[in-house]
């Protein structure tokens, strides 16, 4: 199942891109899950995702949480915690 993969403030920054195309393998089912699967994608991944507990995730432009599943996710958002101002 191919998703694109979106990425905004200092997570976009660490991993050096905004947006990727993945194909993730077979017993990926959660937005947890692919975090995992994705910190081994690059230095810059697994920098960006070194602590799960500081990100926040959206699967087709839907606030999620982190043990969601991406069944059918055409689109998956991974961003640090949203702050008024």
């Amino acid at each position: 199942m191919r998703m694109k993969l979106v990425y905004f403030a200092w997570v976009r920054e660490r991993i050096g891109v905004g947006e990727e195309d993945v194909t993730p393998p077979v017993g990926i089912v959660t937005i947890a899950d692919l975090v995992a699967w994705l910190t081994g994608r690059s230095d810059g991944h697994a920098a960006a995702f070194a602590d799960p507990a500081r990100l926040r995730a959206a699967v087709d432009q839907a606030f999620v949480a982190m043990d969601a599943p991406i069944a059918g996710a055409r689109e998956v958002a991974i961003f640090p915690p949203v702050t008024g101002g």
